[in-house]
């Protein structure tokens, strides 16, 4: 088995989708070619063997129109494979790179602030220029120390809980981000990747609810017209701007299904303003109530990095707030939002209904991606080893390169990378994704437990289409 995830790209418009004859080329767009599944063969030399060997009975396809398989493989498997250096932390090299991340912010701050000012830069539009690239640069660096105190919250930090948990919440309020809350339900995540029931992070919407947020029944999908590019991109620019906070605020993004809260703290509770459930509230059904405090301990963190902030705006005015702190935050979600999007939403990657579901599946059902110098210095390859890091979360991202090898040797084709697209790539693959990536559904015709497996399709003509599903009879 290979442990490269992509040598190839087949056709994606459904016209192409079963045409030998279009040429592949990894170097045109994902939505005119988009790459060939790791877990699959060509769709054409799949129509050559189907004369010679009898057609499964069911048979699953990601969007790309590949036939997909289930992981063959279990934990243990993952977890032998890895040496065993690869899971020491080292609370030093930890602070290292805190205290480098830390240097940079200052430093930049201090350059920015005592160099580009009116009597040393006296053409204002220049100014501007320069202000606006120290947004982001801080807004790089502020994302490499959230990725730190993500190290911290996975214990992946040091080996002493104290120390990760305090570097955690120092770096994670200095960003506001309340760190104890976010642990948890990411911590829950973790645990539930890939299930549609019980995930915590990008929950992709299902046909139907994907249908009735847009005011339509389930069977009208496939019959209706494109989307339009305008809508797309606005949809796009509302995610990378606002999607962060209101995760936090509204958990709009995850699971919805409250009401089997063990504690009955979920009763009458949903996602969304005023529903009870964010990352704030002690009560909230994301979390227990033996995590109270911590809770209590995240929003103080808050609270202090608020009165910080009230302090600079009050006597240094609100404009240099906003361009010091403000827009590099702004950034911050940007980079978070995208990273975290396309880790987990790709034409390829499966989503499962809970009877199907195991931890091993759903740990496979991310992808690495690459962004060049800045994924591997600055965001601390956070982007580039976020496979090995669904398996495996202590092991600390220094680590991370090298254990990542390790796997693809047991994972094979099942593995799921887009490195070799680059930096351009991960900006490709944001407008990519939210053109194809609009719901999930079984593949068309599946039967037992291919039905609990779950694929992305759309209705802008792109890839497999959407299952022919009869209106109900009246």
């Amino acid at each position: 088995m290979t442990s490269t995830a992509i040598e190839q790209r087949t056709a994606l418009q459904r016209n192409l989708t079963t045409d030998s004859s279009v040429a592949s080329s990894a170097s045109v767009s994902p939505i005119d070619s988009p790459r060939q599944s790791p877990s699959s063969t060509s769709l054409s030399s799949m129509a050559s063997e189907a004369e010679t060997k009898p057609k499964p009975k069911s048979k699953m396809l990601d969007t790309y129109g590949n036939e997909f398989e289930l992981p063959d493989y279990t934990i243990k498997d993952i977890r032998d494979a890895i040496p065993p250096h690869c899971y020491e932390r080292s609370a030093i090299k930890g602070l290292y790179y805190v205290g480098r991340d830390c240097a940079l912010m200052a430093t930049t701050f201090y350059i920015f602030h005592n160099y580009v000012t009116p009597e040393t830069v006296p053409y204002m539009p220049l100014r501007v220029v320069l202000w606006t690239l120290y947004t982001v640069l801080q807004g790089l660096f502020g994302t490499g120390l959230w990725v730190l105190a993500h190290e911290c919250g996975h214990q992946a930090f040091s080996t002493s809980k104290v120390l990760n948990d305090t570097v955690g919440w120092i770096c994670h309020s200095f960003l506001l981000v309340p760190y104890f809350s976010w642990k948890i339900s990411h911590g829950k995540h973790h645990k539930a990747t890939g299930n549609i029931s019980r995930d915590m992070v990008f929950v992709p919407k299902t046909r139907e609810q994907y249908a009735s947020a847009i005011g339509k029944a389930a069977h009208e999908l496939s019959e209706l017209m494109e989307e339009t590019p305008f809508l797309t991109a606005t949809n796009l620019v509302l995610q990378q701007l606002f999607g962060w906070p209101m995760y936090l605020l509204t958990n709009v993004t995850g699971h919805n299904n409250h009401e089997r809260h063990p504690e009955g703290r979920g009763k009458g509770k949903r996602n969304g303003y005023f529903g009870g459930v964010n990352h704030f509230d002690p009560n909230s059904p994301l979390y227990e109530s033996k995590d109270a405090h911590l809770i209590v301990l995240s929003d103080l963190g808050l609270l202090l990095m608020g009165c910080v902030l009230y302090y600079i705006g009050s006597n240094f005015g609100w404009v240099n707030l906003l361009v010091w702190y403000g827009l590099p935050y702004l950034w911050v979600n940007h980079w978070l939002v995208a990273i975290t999007y396309l880790q987990h939403t790709d034409p390829t990657l499966p989503h499962y209904e809970p009877e199907v579901w195991n931890f091993t599946r759903g740990a496979a059902a991310t992808i690495d991606r690459d962004f060049g110098w800045v994924g591997r210095h600055l965001f601390h390859g956070i982007i580039e080893t976020h496979v090995l890091h669904h398996y495996v979360s202590t092991i600390p991202f220094y680590h991370a390169d090298e254990a990542s090898e390790a796997i693809k040797k047991v994972m094979g084709k099942h593995y799921r990378s887009e490195a070799h697209t680059g930096p351009l790539g991960f900006f490709k693959a944001l407008w990519t994704s939210c053109r194809v990536c609009q719901w999930v559904e079984p593949t068309e015709g599946a039967e037992g437990e291919s039905k609990g497996v779950l694929f992305y399709r759309n209705r802008n003509g792109l890839g497999v289409p959407p299952a022919k599903i009869p209106p109900p009879s009246s």
